[in-house]
């Protein structure tokens, strides 16, 4: 156990490793579920998506950086916005950040920090088409998540539009650099390529939406509220009243409805796995990991409205495997995938209530 840690913990170690080596050591500290994913991809899909989740991680750490202003943040995104674009200043951009960053920003991060140069070299070795969609995506979230950083969210976002562009800019736009890269890599799949390209901004809002769902309480320990006012408002709950010792009926109602909400998302990432050749296995694996853990999340939360942390309804290691069992046996057929899904996502609806959601236009 202490071997990875010391060596993510190390930069001088981390530099010593090749690409392939470094952005998979560096995928293992920053997230787990990406480290186990993103393997499944064809090997000609995987130095670009690791790239690329990397890229989104450096920009999600200079977010969460609490010992950054706020004119720092849009500082550091305008300065990355360039270096991802263009492949200089890596350097200057990660000499000036790294001691800047606090010790509540987890040790891996701050590698990634310090290896800012050698992940950029990385970018610069793809193909000019999956560079174009990387830079596009950071692009879109750095100019975009800094909006949310000025607003006071304790009373949650005003409306389900709101929620929608939020969804967006942290989640949607990564959907669809995926699928700007699938099609790069397959002219079959690029023959589904605007129908990719709209159904992957869903995708993204389907996770995105089930994160924010499971993080509630642990947001409204920090004063945060991610949740779309105008949804409460119908059910009678005035989301500034929200702490993390609420327990109100109107409330929970409202929860369910975001819950329908976000599996209809999770619908649309079914149809975006079925569009995808049938032979290729891994890309549809990796959506489909994805796209069941969300699934089982949002039964937890609907089965256990009244959860107040989100451990309550993480799911546990059994039901991981679960869903990579089941996916691996269906993954070949769409009838057995939509009835793998209709089977496991049946009560997520609300029967008597109906939400049509606002389409985004993506870039």
């Amino acid at each position: 156990m202490n071997g990875p840690q010391t060596l993510i913990n190390n930069p001088e170690l981390l530099r010593q490793l090749s690409d392939s080596e470094l952005q998979a050591t560096l995928l293992e500290g920053v997230s787990r579920t990406f480290a186990l994913t993103i393997p499944q991809l064809p090997g000609e899909l995987y130095p670009a998506v690791a790239n690329a989740y990397l890229l989104c991680r450096i920009v999600d750490t200079i977010e969460d950086e609490i010992s950054l202003s706020p004119a720092q943040k849009k500082y550091f995104c305008s300065a990355f916005i360039d270096i991802v674009k263009t492949g200089n200043n890596a350097e200057i951009f990660s000499a000036e950040l790294a001691p800047l960053l606090s010790e509540q920003t987890i040790p891996a991060e701050h590698s990634l920090i310090h290896l800012v140069p050698r992940v950029i070299a990385i970018t610069r070795s793809l193909d000019a088409p999956q560079i174009e969609a990387l830079a596009c995506c950071v692009e879109t979230m750095a100019n975009g998540m800094p909006v949310y950083q000025a607003l006071d969210l304790h009373a949650g976002l005003k409306t389900m539009k709101d929620m929608d562009d939020y969804c967006y800019y942290v989640a949607g736009c990564v959907g669809e650099m995926l699928a700007k890269l699938f099609c790069h890599y397959s002219p079959e799949i690029a023959a589904h390529r605007e129908e990719l390209l709209k159904l992957s901004v869903s995708f993204g809002q389907g996770l995105q939406m089930t994160n924010i769902l499971k993080d509630i309480w642990d947001d409204a320990k920090r004063g945060v509220c991610w949740l779309p006012q105008d949804i409460f408002t119908e059910t009678g709950f005035n989301l500034a009243e929200l702490t993390p010792t609420t327990n109100n009926e109107q409330f929970r109602l409202g929860l369910s409805h975001l819950v329908a909400i976000a599996h209809g998302h999770l619908q649309n990432a079914l149809t975006y796995t079925q569009l995808l050749p049938s032979h290729e296995t891994g890309i549809r694996n990796f959506c489909l990991w994805a796209l069941g853990m969300a699934v089982l999340t949002l039964k937890k939360i609907k089965a256990n409205l009244n959860f107040n942390e989100s451990n309550q309804v993480k799911i546990s290691r059994n039901s991981v495997k679960a869903t990579i069992v089941a996916t691996k046996l269906t993954v070949r057929s769409n009838m057995l995938l939509s009835l793998l899904f209709n089977l496991t996502s049946r009560n997520l609806k609300s029967p008597n209530w109906h939400y049509s959601p606002i389409s985004h236009t993506g870039q």
